[in-house]
C-alpha cells in the first residue's frame, strides 16, 4: 500500500487493469505485439483486423480478456458497429491504437490514382474514422488515450512512397488537431513514428541500405513498450506529441 503523500509506483503507472483497449491491424506483426503487452498489463483487448483466422487465433491464445472483431477500418458503419458492441459489452473504450496500415510505391509519373486512394483510405481515413468513433465514449468517461501509428515517413520525404508519406503526415496532423480539441475532455492523442521494423510489410526493404545508429532494424517488441507507456498513466501529461522509435534513423548520419 502506498503511504499517504507518496508518489505513484512504477508498477501502478503501467497498470491497465479494468481498462479496455481496441487495436486495429492487430492480428499479426506489430499490432499483435501491441495486443500482447496491453493484455499483459491487465487490459481487456479487442483485436480488430480483416484477417479473421489469425485474429481469432491470437484471441484464443491470450484467452481471458481478449476478443476478436472483424473490422475494415475504411468502413464507417463497421467502426460504429464494433465500437458500439465494445461499449455495450465492456462498458467503454479507454485506449485506441490506430495501427492498421498499408504501403505501396511507384515513381510519381507511374503513381496511379488507385494507388493513392487505396493507401489514403486505410492509413488516413481509417485513423480519422477510428478516432471519431471512440470519442463519445471517452468523453463520457472523462479520459482516454488515442495512439495513432504514423511512421518516420510522417516526418520526412521518401522516394516513391508518395501516398504512404502523405498519409503518415496526415496522421501526424490529425493527431495534433485532436489533441488540441480533446484535451479539455481528458483525452490524450499522440502519434508514434516507427522506423524500419521487420514485418511482412517491410520484407522487401534491405536493412543494409539504411543507416541505423543502433545497428539493426527493429522488431515488433521494440515498439510495444512505447504503446504501453502512452496507454497508461505513465504518460498522463503527454498529448499532441510525436514519439519516434527508429533506432536513431532520423537523428542524422553517424560518424564512421
Amino acid at each position: 500500500m502506498t503511504a499517504p503523500g507518496a508518489g505513484p509506483t512504477a508498477a501502478g503507472l503501467h497498470d491497465l487493469t479494468g481498462r479496455v483497449a481496441v487495436v486495429t491491424g492487430a492480428a499479426r506483426g506489430i499490432g499483435a505485439a501491441y495486443v500482447r503487452i496491453l493484455h499483459d498489463a491487465g487490459a481487456h483487448v479487442v483485436i480488430t483486423d480483416v484477417l479473421d483466422d489469425e485474429g481469432r487465433a491470437l484471441a484464443a491464445d491470450l484467452g481471458e480478456r481478449a476478443r476478436f472483431a472483424h473490422l475494415d477500418v475504411t468502413d464507417e458503419d463497421a467502426w460504429e458497429r464494433v465500437v458500439g458492441q465494445v461499449v455495450d459489452e465492456l462498458g467503454g473504450v479507454d485506449v485506441l491504437v490506430n495501427n492498421a496500415g498499408i504501403a505501396n510505391a511507384a515513381p510519381i509519373e507511374h503513381f496511379t490514382l488507385a494507388k493513392w486512394n487505396a493507401v489514403m483510405a486505410v492509413n488516413a481515413t481509417g485513423v480519422f474514422l477510428g478516432c471519431r468513433a471512440v470519442v463519445p465514449t471517452m468523453k463520457a468517461a472523462g479520459r482516454g488515450s488515442i495512439i495513432n501509428i504514423s511512421s518516420v515517413e510522417g516526418l520526412r520525404g521518401s522516394w516513391s512512397l508518395h501516398g504512404y508519406t502523405a498519409s503518415k503526415f496526415a496522421v501526424r496532423g490529425l493527431t495534433k488537431s485532436l489533441a488540441v480539441e480533446l484535451g479539455k475532455d481528458g483525452i490524450r492523442v499522440n502519434s508514434v513514428h516507427p522506423g524500419l521494423v521487420l514485418t511482412e510489410m517491410s520484407a522487401r526493404i534491405d536493412p543494409d541500405a539504411l543507416v541505423i545508429p543502433l545497428g539493426r532494424p527493429g522488431v515488433p517488441d521494440d515498439l510495444a513498450g512505447t504503446i504501453l507507456f502512452l496507454a497508461s498513466e505513465a504518460s498522463a501529461w503527454i498529448t499532441g506529441q510525436e514519439i519516434v522509435v527508429d533506432g536513431g534513423m532520423t537523428s542524422g548520419i553517424p560518424h564512421r
